[in-house]
């Protein structure tokens, strides 16, 4: 996933703004003209995530500061691995360091929370999938986590695709109904899938030609006989109560997709470190 440089800007730039205020004045105790050398370290395994926001963070503070990586994003880290070296004007280093890293931590933590997923039913045919269940203002980032971490990105909000939930289907009438008046509207010009929530609603979604359904909260015996009842009709994605525990179980079912909210909502910052680097 490619996030556009003025959305990498814009978050950066609300950030610092919420970090620095109207000057870090403890960073201002350093003179002005020295300068430093710091390293990023890696204190556990993880898979490396967030590199174009860290890398933004000083390019707005001060685009004198260089930065070497020595991983990219998608790459699996691992204990006290240097990840990338700094240079530049100390009090740069200092006034950018928390907010580098709060990028860095969080949007790691996602893909590797999102790997281990992946890892989880790798050899089946499944497809793991993210939500909306992001932090706000972190959606674009986050999802491209996910990526990184090897999963794929459902939609990224209301306006790139239909999904009719059980609210839509009770507001409209019937499935039949909601289906009918999605492919009537402005919004049969995107991808569009339905919510059921039982083996009859997804018969409904089938006899009214539904492509795509997700299957909400399906126990494995249901998603097996929704599997069957489908017969390659329409591509199913299962949803609701997703865990490492029982993923594998899930994709073994034959379902074509698994979309785990914990991915960008239960997300735990990876331990990394800048250190500035001893003088010499």
């Amino acid at each position: 996933m490619i996030v556009a440089a003025e959305d990498i800007a814009a978050s950066v730039t609300r950030a610092l703004a919420e970090d620095i205020g109207s000057g870090d004045v403890t960073a201002s105790l350093i003179p002005e003209q020295t300068t430093a050398q710091a390293a990023v370290i890696s204190r556990e395994t993880a898979v490396l995530s967030g590199r174009p926001w860290f890398d933004e963070v000083f390019h707005q503070l001060d685009a004198r500061v260089q930065i070497v990586w020595r991983a990219r994003d998608g790459d699996r880290i691992h204990p006290n691995q240097t990840l990338c070296e700094l240079s530049g004007a100390a009090r740069s280093l200092l006034s950018g360091e928390r907010t580098a890293l709060n990028f860095l931590q969080t949007l790691s933590g996602t893909a590797t929370q999102t790997r281990a997923y992946v890892d989880a039913i790798r050899g089946t045919p499944a497809t793991i999938l993210d939500t909306r269940k992001t932090i706000p203002g972190l959606r674009a980032a986050q999802k491209y986590a996910v990526t990184c971490g090897g999963g794929h990105n459902h939609r990224m909000g209301l306006h790139d695709a239909v999904l009719i939930k059980e609210n839509h289907i009770a507001a409209a009438g019937s499935v039949t109904a909601a289906l009918a008046r999605a492919r009537t509207a402005e919004a049969a010009e995107v991808p569009i899938e339905i919510e059921v929530e039982n083996i009859d609603q997804l018969r409904a979604a089938l006899s009214a030609g539904a492509t795509r359904i997700l299957l909400d909260n399906f126990d494995l015996a249901g998603l097996t006989a929704a599997v069957r009842e489908t017969a390659g009709r329409a591509r199913l994605e299962a949803s609701g109560g997703v865990t490492l525990d029982n993923i594998l179980a899930i994709a073994q079912t034959g379902v074509d997709f698994i979309s785990v909210g914990s991915l960008t909502k239960h997300v735990r910052a990876i331990d990394l470190s800048l250190r500035f680097l001893p003088r010499y």
